[in-house]
């Protein structure tokens, strides 16, 4: 299997020089030429695989060989030795029709660790293996820059540049990026949004000269590994669900309910679906940024007036995987992207309607959760299941509630631990007991660079950072 652009003007490669490129060099998203079909007869056999084996199958439908087996195994294994739940991605049962998907049991309490663990040890084999640099640019509304950097802290060959947001993470996630003293990492404080850092990151990659002196190599979704790997809990999940409701599974329908800021997490989803996984509804939860429900509901996409809230990783505007869904809405017409894609930059909007909205709206349902309520689920569900949730989850909880119907039921995705959001769950008078590894956070120093929002002091510290990194093939 080769992989190509979603604007249609890079060559087919294969997966690891993919992985490698990260943004496509014509400015699109990288998407296999073809995406794998599972049967139903493979989808039993699968039903009954622990986490890591199902990985390994789904991994190596799209990694056309090119890691030996056992490489993969090894990396597979390494990748999650530091979860704290034998099963990587748990399910628990909180009523008859909702079920939530536990993401956050790898080393900085969030989802994001599930596909980032890998992709550290991944570049790390790549950088032994053929003798890569990999110089790794991120950007990250809060979890991302923590698994990332965790995924790559004192690896050899390997340095890594996270940029999030100044003062608009959460003080958990700021810590978990900034008490890395590590040498191959570097913390850039960006006083902007999400959606600044996002666009620094994209312009770089751009720049090909730029990209191609440094070696820069993508850690956000924009990568598809990153979505691959997620991919694997939607299938986990959906075997989980029908595992715990036994005799009713035959007739009940299996919805996900997802919080995603950035459309990576959701389309993860629906590249599972498409592959053949029978995900009823595909269900976006979204907070008061809420672009991902608009489009859904009108067909407009256009980036509105960023909102500071209280689910933080979801404060985003602009969706950087948007595009690989536009690809496919439109039956992989790379010209028509570009057209699209195009008008966006000149006009700030697109706009679908007609038989394509129809599309949109039987594919997706998407919801904004309001801060108040998202508060409101949090007191709702510990009052009432002793379950208490992060106010990502609260979000994927409204979106459960607004559209789980008779005969269905949902997996809900846990995408972070509330100790990561302390700071709203005290606003509801609800006191809760940290882990001990976030806990000892506050004891440590911090490590961060402030800067302004200007592309070109990024670029400056980058050339400093990266300057004189080398290595060796193994």
């Amino acid at each position: 299997m080769n992989y190509i652009s979603t604007r249609g003007q890079v060559e087919p490669k294969g997966f690891i020089d993919t992985v490698l490129m990260g943004l496509g060099e014509d400015g699109g998203l990288m998407v296999p030429e073809t995406i794998p079909s599972v049967s139903a007869e493979t989808l039993n056999k699968w039903k009954g695989l622990e986490f890591r084996e199902l990985f390994i199958e789904i991994f190596s439908l799209y990694a056309n060989g090119e890691i030996p087996e056992n490489d993969l195994k090894e990396l597979v294994d390494a990748s999650y030795a530091s979860f704290r739940d034998p099963e990587v991605t748990p399910v628990r049962k909180l009523n008859d029709s909702l079920y939530i998907l536990e993401l956050f049991h790898g080393p900085t309490f969030a989802f994001k660790d599930v596909a980032l663990q890998f992709m550290g040890e991944f570049y790390s084999y790549v950088s032994k293996t053929r003798g890569e640099i990999i110089h790794i640019l991120g950007a990250t509304s809060g979890d991302t820059g923590a698994a990332a950097i965790q995924g790559v802290r004192g690896k050899e060959g390997i340095k890594i540049c996270i940029l999030h947001p100044h003062e608009k993470v959460s003080k958990v996630q700021e810590l978990q990026m900034t008490t890395v003293n590590d040498k191959n990492v570097l913390n850039l404080s960006v006083k902007g949004n999400f959606d600044d850092c996002q666009r620094i990151i994209k312009e770089l990659f751009s720049d090909l000269s730029f990209k191609g002196e440094h070696h820069l190599r993508a850690i956000n979704s924009i990568n598809f590994v990153r979505i691959l790997a997620q991919t694997v809990y939607y299938f986990y999940a959906y075997f989980r669900v029908s595992d715990q409701l036994g005799s009713d599974a035959a007739s009940k329908k299996i919805n996900v309910s997802v919080p995603s800021g950035n459309f990576g997490n959701i389309f993860s989803g629906f590249l599972a679906k498409k592959m053949g996984l029978p995900i009823n509804k595909l269900i976006i939860a979204t907070n008061e940024n809420n672009i991902l429900e608009r489009f859904v509901q009108t067909g407009e996409y256009r980036p509105g007036e960023f909102r500071k809230t209280h689910s933080p990783s979801m404060d985003i505007q602009v969706a950087s995987n948007f595009e690989r869904y536009l690809y496919y809405l439109l039956d992989e017409d790379s010209a028509k992207v570009s057209d699209y894609m195009a008008q966006l930059a000149s006009e700030g909007r697109i706009f679908v309607e007609g038989e394509l909205l129809e599309r949109v709206q039987s594919e997706l349902h998407a919801l904004g959760a309001k801060n108040e309520q998202g508060l409101e689920l949090i007191r709702k569900y510990k009052s009432e299941y002793d379950y208490l949730l992060d106010p990502h989850t609260a979000c994927g909880v409204a979106a459960y509630e607004a559209f789980n119907e008779e005969g269905e039921v949902t997996a809900a995705f846990a995408t972070a631990h509330p100790a990561k959001f302390d700071e709203a769950v005290r606003l509801i008078n609800i006191v809760q007991e940290f882990p001990v590894q976030i806990a000892e956070l506050v004891a440590k120093d911090q490590f961060q660079t402030v800067i302004e929002n200007d592309k070109a002091e990024v670029t400056r510290q980058l050339e400093a950072f990266f300057a004189g990194d080398t290595v060796s093939k193994a």
